[in-house]
């Protein structure tokens, strides 16, 4: 009788210490590596989000308002704003502004507003469940899996100068030792964690991609009452900058591909900023001194345009 007691005692004293775990798995998404110092903010448009898998679309499914890809959407402005080198600008009209560039009503940098532009989708979405039992514990897992596709367009030429996928994953795992545990309910944030640890792995890529090409921008007047030049404050550009002048080089046919593209220009001088001013990322500007080899022709401004100068 006293073994039995003492067997009941232990096995009981066991129960109450056995702790639930619940675990959640996320992968850490890869820190910026962006460059430190002086920099210019690129500006960039992100132009759709979408969901391109089956999940959550019944009968009524509305496109444009698909909540995951409006999540995915936030996260990935959410990320982009955090590494503090871009200025966003959501571009919900984009199909009204690619049919405005295509009837000629202004090319496409300038009917977008933007260096860059990103389009991404969800190609792939699912939610599973498994487990193991044993003797004396249980042990049951949620897994979401997510894949996102990331083109990065450089608006200036209309290429795609990056374009990749990445998987994410987050789990919970919930364990029971002889009926002593946790219970793990439907977790809807697997969801967003998952998505989110996709997307982080392809924000650093995009940094580099937006960051390896020097900033430009263009004359915005040049004459006796003012000489300015796109850009501001907000982009970083400050009292002092020297940016190089240089005018556009010929357009030549790839044979390859069938692609326009253009020749490096060449150097003509530099502009100092003397002040910025605008109220917004859209409408700054900068006055500038121009020191230079040759005469900058007021009617003829779209031939010019100014570069950051990489050191």
């Amino acid at each position: 009788m006293k073994k039995m007691l003492f067997t009941v005692l232990v096995v009981f004293a066991f129960a109450l210490t056995a702790q639930a775990q619940r675990v959640t798995k996320v992968i850490e998404p890869v820190k910026n590596s962006a460059p430190e110092g002086k920099f210019i903010k690129r500006k960039v448009a992100i132009g759709r989000f979408s969901n391109e898998t089956q999940y959550a679309k019944g009968i009524f499914y509305d496109r444009e308002n698909d909540p995951m890809g409006k999540q995915a959407l936030d996260i990935l402005s959410a990320k982009l704003a955090a590494s503090n080198k871009f200025l966003l600008l959501e571009r919900g009209d984009l199909a009204q502004l690619l049919e405005e560039a295509k009837k000629g009503e202004g090319g496409l940098q300038q009917t977008i507003g933007a260096d860059y532009m990103i389009i991404g989708s969800i190609t792939e979405f699912g939610r599973k469940n498994t487990g193991k039992e044993g003797v004396f514990t249980s042990t049951k897992m949620q897994t979401v899996e997510a894949a996102v596709a990331i083109r990065l367009v450089d608006v200036a030429t209309g290429l795609i100068v990056y374009s990749d996928e990445a998987k994410g994953q987050a789990q919970i795992t919930t364990k029971t030792t002889l009926g002593v545990g946790g219970r793990a309910g439907y977790d809807a944030t697997l969801s967003d964690k998952a998505i989110s640890e996709a997307i982080g792995q392809l924000v650093e890529n995009i940094i580099n991609k937006c960051t390896d090409k020097p900033w430009r921008t263009f004359f915005l007047v040049y004459d006796n009452d003012a000489q300015m030049i796109a850009g501001g404050a907000s982009q970083g550009v400050k009292a002092g900058d020297i940016f190089a002048v240089k005018t556009k080089g010929r357009k030549v046919k790839n044979p390859q591909t069938g692609v326009m593209i253009e020749l490096p220009g060449k150097q003509i001088g530099t502009v100092t900023v003397t002040e910025t001013g605008g109220d917004t990322p859209e409408t700054e500007y900068s006055f500038i001194t121009y020191n230079g080899s040759e005469a900058i022709k007021s009617d003829n401004l779209s031939n010019y345009y100014i570069e950051e100068i990489k050191k």
